[in-house]
């Protein structure tokens, strides 16, 4: 029984796609610590439950997004895939995971959010209903195959409306309010995790333009989709940069430029191999991780100066 039930979890977790859920933890901490920086309240019962909340959102939206693609039949035909960064996690190709059971995970688990999402805001207040529902809109939106923003070309700003709104949703439980330096600070994290897909779709591309699903890299080509990409995370650490330099991000703010070298570097890897799916796995990584560590180091910035208070 104990081995069956740790097969059956294995099975959902790897369905989940784990290795991208840390993406929505930095975004939620994020969102966490801003608060802090300013002196406006400390809930760690309500911050906890965020942070889970925003990885159980986004588990749900991935089990959706399987689903999703599973219907498009853009999964079935990916023989590109780079494993684990594009091509879905394979669980209803390989049999592991039925479409139907696919699909009623995600609407369980979006149900257990809301639930939750709920109890949060009767704690925090109202405006984080606005917040969770316009964030499940677009992850159904997403991935919808009547819908289906991925494949229209809209992908990739969903995907930054998203994390954009974990970190205001994060922040406005702390604070019970909406805070203009949380949606300022929010958006490089929210562009770099766009980037994350933009560097994905490269791989994928071939099996989408089959299916129908014409991503941006689809619609433009890799050439001129690599520099889309290059021009999208300088647009994520200028924004940075630029914030910074007439304070309305912390002082301590720059550290998160720290970053950047690593989305350079994936840049131009990515330019250099566009065309080889097989050389784009160091670009993908890198782009993650520069996501990653931009969000790393924007939250020690917001606890630096929350410390000097």
């Amino acid at each position: 029984m104990t081995m069956t039930l740790f097969a059956s979890a294995q099975r959902w977790l790897r369905a989940s796609r784990p290795g991208f859920l840390v993406v929505s933890l930095v975004a939620a901490v994020l969102g966490v610590v801003i608060p802090q920086a300013c002196g406006c309240g400390w809930d760690a019962p309500a911050a906890v439950a965020t942070v889970l909340l925003a990885v159980l959102t986004h588990a749900a939206v991935n089990l959706y997004n399987d689903w999703g693609d599973d219907r498009l039949g853009s999964d079935a035909i990916n023989t590109q895939r780079l494993f684990p960064f594009s091509g879905g996690s394979r669980v209803i190709q390989e049999g592991v995971v039925s479409a139907e059971a696919m699909l009623t995970a995600a609407q369980i688990l979006a149900i257990v959010v809301v639930g939750g999402g709920v109890i949060l805001a009767a704690r925090s207040g109202p405006g984080l209903l606005l917040v969770g529902l316009a964030g499940l809109a677009l992850g159904w939106a997403y991935s919808n195959p009547r819908i289906a923003l991925m494949g229209r070309g809209w992908g990739e700003l969903a995907v930054a409306l998203g994390w954009w709104l974990i970190v205001i949703g994060a922040d406005y439980v702390q604070r019970h309010s909406f805070s203009a330096i949380a949606a300022v600070a929010a958006v490089p994290l929210a562009l770099l995790v766009a980037a994350i897909l933009w560097a994905a779709e490269f791989p994928d591309a071939q099996a989408d333009a089959a299916s129908g699903k014409h991503t941006l890299v689809v619609r433009w080509g890799p050439r001129r989709a690599v520099w889309g990409y290059a021009a999208l995370v300088t647009l994520a650490h200028g924004w940075v940069g630029a914030w910074w330099w007439v304070d309305w991000l912390p002082s301590t703010a720059w550290w998160a430029l720290g970053a950047a070298p690593l989305s350079l570097a994936a840049a131009v890897a990515l330019g250099r191999h566009a065309n080889e799916v097989a050389r784009l796995r160091p670009a993908i990584a890198l782009t993650i991780a520069a996501a990653v560590g931009h969000g790393v180091l924007l939250i020690a910035a917001f606890v630096a100066i929350a410390r000097m208070r």
